[in-house]
């Protein structure tokens, strides 16, 4: 379901984030990258080989923690008769902790796209390259804003628009001083024109070509008829040509030209997952302008509230929130209490001054999407990249949620 995908991409994320933050004091991180393909007896076997190798490493610290690492991944390895179909990541070694401390640590992921290398690495950090590249954004359009002043060359990466770049022109104006002719004058605009499309074209083929494959259209807009004589000459290749779907017009030629031409081609493609998270904060936001507020609620406690009585229907969550909800228990009487950031002191019971035990650390938004699924509402993760996204995390709080029915004096509304 695309709702579990979503919530897998962040758990995918967030697990990268939190291995690129952690060091090793010396060598001592082991990164293993096993492909789907690759027998197990054979990665133990060149494990055996490493673990040979590693004792004569000279300190005495790091050659005990590289065996240990070592021996704590072959051991895992027994319980798997093969690779799960993507392959699988190791990341095992002692990491640095306060003062001079350190403690063991292991991850395993499996990744969502498959693991095409074998590899080890022993570092004092762990190797992340070939998984961050799996985060890279796999919806990609090509975008161009041209007039004869000005032109601007950039990529729609999902819901991040990024320039390549902006270039000015040297064509004249219309009207000249001096003793020149008009229609050499004409000649001498028409030449620089040229030579400006020229330079547009040469920097939009050499952006393109090299994602061409990957790219799904590419838009080309512009205030007046250039962009069509742009697109008509031979200023681009054909391979880009091909790609370039509709034209659009749009009043400027700088960034805010690429966003505008987004916004246009947007209204249109409707595939397209700018369009959709567009689509799904409009829907929210149309609740909110309604006098009594509509079926839209925001906040953190009044979603939960929502979240338990199964009345929400659309659940809109910010990518960009990074929260842990602590939980603590008292070991005496068992009472609970949970708390959305880390206390600055530790927790003792109201009722009976125990010192209380912390029994769970969960992020933020896998506990919320968690209740959602429970109850059955759509869960929508807001990437913070586009307009739409940035307004939900800073003036909502990165969570806004549509529910199926208000209750009013006992009475469902909807």
């Amino acid at each position: 379901m695309e709702d579990d995908e979503q919530i897998r991409r962040y758990e995918f994320k967030r697990a990268l984030e939190e291995l690129s933050k952690l060091h090793g004091r010396g060598t001592e991180l082991i990164s293993l990258y096993v492909p789907p393909d690759k027998q197990i007896s054979d990665v133990v076997a060149y494990l055996r080989d490493e673990y040979s190798t590693s004792s004569n490493i000279k300190s005495k610290s790091t050659r005990k923690n590289v065996l240990a690492a070592i021996e704590s991944i072959m051991a895992r390895l027994k319980y798997y008769k093969t690779p799960p179909p993507n392959g699988m990541v190791f990341f095992v070694g002692h990491i640095a902790t306060r003062g001079d401390q350190t403690e063991m640590y292991t991850k395993i992921i499996e990744p969502p796209e498959p693991i095409t290398t074998f590899m080890y690495k022993c570092d004092s950090e762990f190797h992340l390259e070939m998984l961050k590249t799996m985060l890279e954004e796999k919806e990609i359009y090509g975008l161009i804003v041209i007039d004869r002043k000005e032109a601007t060359v950039g990529f729609l990466n999902g819901t991040r628009i990024e320039v390549v770049d902006n270039v000015q022109s040297q064509v004249p104006s219309k009207h000249h001083q001096g003793g020149q002719s008009s229609r050499r004058f004409e000649r001498l605009i028409e030449i620089a024109a040229n030579e400006f499309f020229k330079k547009v074209g040469e920097i939009a083929n050499n952006a393109f070509m090299p994602k061409i494959k990957d790219i799904r259209a590419i838009f080309l807009g512009g205030p007046g008829a250039t962009k069509e004589y742009f697109f008509e000459k031979d200023y681009l290749r054909n391979e880009i040509k091909d790609k370039i779907k509709d034209l659009f017009d749009v009043g400027y030629t700088d960034e805010s030209g690429l966003r505008e031409l987004v916004e246009k081609a947007s209204e249109s493609i409707k595939d397209m997952k700018i369009s959709k998270e567009k689509d799904l904060m409009n829907r929210f936001l149309r609740e909110v302008r309604k006098p009594d507020g509509g079926l839209a609620i925001y906040g953190e406690q009044a979603i939960r509230d929502a979240l338990e009585q199964k009345m929400v229907d659309l659940l809109l969550i910010s990518e960009g929130l990074r929260r842990v909800r602590y939980t603590y228990r008292c070991p005496t009487c068992q009472t609970e209490i949970t708390l959305n950031e880390e206390p600055n002191e530790w927790p003792v019971c109201d009722k009976d001054g125990t010192p209380m035990e912390l029994v769970a650390e969960d992020d933020f938004i896998e506990d919320l999407y968690r209740l959602a699924k429970e109850s059955g509402a759509q869960v929508e993760i807001i990437s913070d990249q586009s307009e739409e996204g940035k307004l939900l995390k800073q003036a909502f709080g990165g969570m806004a949620a549509v529910l199926r029915f208000i209750r009013k004096d006992n009475v469902q509304i909807t």
